[in-house]
């Protein structure tokens, strides 16, 4: 049967899951809808989830569209978990942006739009809410057409807006519609426009709705979709689209065995259980599975306390269980083959972003643009600018605090632990405050831990001002290791990461050597001259030396005359710290772009405001001013504007870049043993100077 993993994705309360529920019930997979409101819906599985009223993790469900098996996404609307989403994107064949017929084109559906847009991920417009007060029609498309895509092309026509007898009818390719879909389809393709100026007569509707399958496929074109998910009006239509416009997922289950884990959660037992989107081949209960960190450490934050899998690290695992999601089930199954999800039991050492199976081989065509999109690399949405310290209410359960949030980051990498012996505490990094609340209900609620948070502050990040190098040579004082390492430290291109190469032979040194001295350059890099991340920046090794494996005769290894990793790994943050303090580093902030629309009457006061906060506004039409402004000010900008507009003012605002800081130099206590303290640094390590 053809299959389709499909993502549904939206604005916070446009009303995702409850098309989530819409679909199931009329696929005939539930006999009840489920309601946000009661907290009875089968996505929302989690207790906060459901008295909450909104997603906070993605989930799965399965049902069938006529010849099609759709295994549907679910994912969260709110901006502060936007790294489920972040994760699902490199796992889908198509997407359902809902959008609400009330509110129209909201901050989050453009930030989605946009990067489904980039991905090439072909999507169709839900406009939902047709039933409620307020709805629109036209006044939507147009916000559709200026701030979400060109390509749009609305499906039908409604009646009854506003109503609880709301309705949605699909054109039938009579009248209008076909030529308005020649309008948009030829933007997007001139041979199409050629052909209709050579003969009017040859573009047939079924020809214009092959196109339209082709573009949507493309996602140049982005078909519109009217109807309620309460009412169930326009949903049927909205599944036909399903089926006949979105791609199938593509995988040759013969090949070898390929896929991404996008999700990682514990079960009753507190086992592991990931969650696998195959791209290829075909897995079996007790196939050994190798799987590959690649690049996600640096795509989905720094690892927790002890490190984490590093770019490259390949593990391997063995599979006690599968299970495939199967009408609105997880069903248990002895194999998942190619374009399936599966759920995964026995791998222990997986992590989100991980990649098992073989990879591609780089330049073949694979034909799955899911996959091509995984293999990118590049995050799909900007990191978190918070961090808060987590404080235990009772100082002895640190270790359980510790041990908590470890299995927390598990499922949520970019939570990124960052843990300060020195000080016995344990930070956070966070998208926004509801983030917070989330994991302080959580900690009470699934391990028994009452916590308190410490006022949140922005994280910056540093960059390399300039080049500079260092070394230190074996046997030569001051160098306590049997080791040589020398790096050289210059700024990278803006979004290139840390990037590591060499200028000495690869035989110069054994592999483990080579591996342990670019795994510390990326640990120690997480602190810089200030405490910031160093983000960025190309670190080359210059020098390198070793002793090679000494023993007495007719006796054992002497560590005293032989090199170990422990040598490099102890004097690799001492040369990397001196390099970049010769090169210098600059402290970024993260700034915000915003939109805000106000009362006229009440610009006068929130301009001077603004500049106050570091803003730099633009008044925008009508009553709108956009700018950026920090993001250290955002707050504070959303605790003044209700008294300066009457509670009339709506922000809008998401990250848009880092800039140098402007004003003093923020400091970050280091968790570390400080290698631009040598003293301070040998002592820790060596207990001598």
């Amino acid at each position: 049967m053809r299959m389709l993993n499909l993502g549904i994705l939206a604005h916070v309360d446009a009303g995702k899951t409850s098309l989530t529920e819409r679909l199931l019930h009329a696929a005939g997979v539930i006999d009840e809808l489920g309601s946000v409101d009661e907290g009875n819906t089968r996505t929302d599985s989690l207790e906060l989830e459901r008295r909450r009223g909104i997603t906070i993790k993605s989930a799965v469900v399965s049902f069938p569209v006529g010849g099609t098996t759709v295994n549907l996404i679910d994912t969260p609307g709110h901006p502060d978990f936007i790294a489920e989403v972040e994760r699902v994107l490199d796992v889908l064949d198509g997407a359902v942006l809902v959008v609400s017929a009330v509110e129209g084109v909201q901050a989050q559906t453009r930030v989605l739009m946009r990067t489904l847009r980039r991905l090439g991920l072909p999507t169709l417009i839900f406009v939902n809410k047709i039933d409620r007060r307020g709805a629109r029609y036209d006044g939507v498309l147009r916000e559709i057409a200026a701030k979400l895509s060109p390509g749009a092309i609305a499906m039908g026509a409604t009646s009854g807006l506003g109503t609880a007898t709301a309705a949605f009818t699909p054109f039938d390719g009579q009248g209008s519609f076909a030529a308005s879909l020649l309008d948009v389809l030829s933007g997007q393709e001139d041979a199409l426009l050629a052909a209709y100026v050579r003969d009017e007569s040859a573009l047939t509707y079924p020809r214009l709705r092959a196109e339209l399958v082709a573009q949507t496929g493309r996602a140049v074109a982005h078909p519109v979709f009217f109807g309620s998910a309460i009412t169930g009006a326009g949903v049927e239509a909205l599944m036909a689209g399903i089926e006949e416009l979105l791609p199938a997922a593509q995988g040759d289950p013969e090949g070898p065995v390929r896929g991404r884990v996008f999700k990682v959660e514990r079960g009753p037992a507190g086992e592991k259980v990931a969650y696998l989107r195959m791209f290829g081949g075909t897995l079996r209960t007790r196939d050994r599975l190798v799987f590959d960190a690649a690049e996600a450490a640096g795509r989905f934050g720094a690892p927790g306390p002890g490190g984490g899998a590093q770019p490259g690290s390949r593990r391997t695992g063995k599979v006690t269980a599968i299970s495939v999601f199967d009408g609105g089930a997880s069903v248990r199954r002895q194999e998942v083959t190619a374009g399936s999800i599966a759920r995964l039991w026995g791998l222990t050492d997986v992590r989100i972003g991980d990649t098992a199976g073989h990879p591609p081989k780089t330049g073949t065509a694979t034909g799955e643009a899911g996959e091509a999109r995984s293999e990118a690399r590049e995050p799909h949405f900007a990191p978190p600018t918070l961090e808060t310290v987590v404080i235990p209410s009772r100082p002895a359960a640190r270790g359980a605090l510790l041990l908590a949030l470890t299995q927390l980051a598990e499922q949520d990498p970019l939570i990124a632990l960052r843990q300060d012996d020195l000080r016995q505490e344990v930070s956070v990094s966070l998208y926004g405050e509801v983030q917070k609340e989330v994991v302080q209900a959580t900690l009470a609620t699934d391990y028994g831990l009452d916590v308190t948070f410490r006022e949140s502050t922005t994280i910056c990040v540093e960059r390399p001002s300039g080049t500079g190098a260092a070394a230190e040579l074996i046997a030569v004082a001051p160098n306590p290791f049997l080791a040589t390492v020398g790096l050289r430290v210059e700024p990278g291109p803006i979004g290139g990461g840390v990037r590591f190469r060499l200028e000495v032979e690869l035989g110069s040194l054994p592999y483990a050597f080579m591996r342990t001295i670019e795994e510390t350059v990326h640990e120690t890099l997480r602190q810089g001259l200030h405490g910031w991340e160093v983000v960025d920046c190309v670190v080359t090794l210059t020098h390198s030396g070793y002793y090679a494996r000494q023993s007495h005769a007719h006796g054992g290894f002497d560590k005293s005359m032989s090199s170990t990793a422990g040598d490099f790994r102890n004097l690799v943050p001492l040369v990397l710290m001196t390099a970049l303090r010769r090169a210098g580093t600059t402290v970024y902030e993260p700034l915000h772009r915003f939109r805000l629309e106000l009362p006229p009457d009440t610009l006068g006061a929130v301009l001077p405001v603004l500049a106050g906060l570091g803003a730099t506004p633009r008044t925008g039409a009508g009553s709108v001013v956009e700018g950026e402004i920090p993001a250290a000010r955002v707050h504070g900008l959303e605790q003044r504007l209700p008294g300066l507009t009457r509670g009339e003012g709506v922000l809008e605002y998401g990250f848009d870049r880092y800039e140098p800081v402007r004003g003093p130099i923020p400091e970050r206590p280091r968790t570390d043993h400080n290698p631009l303290d040598r003293k301070e640094y040998l002592l820790h390590v060596v207990r001598r100077v």
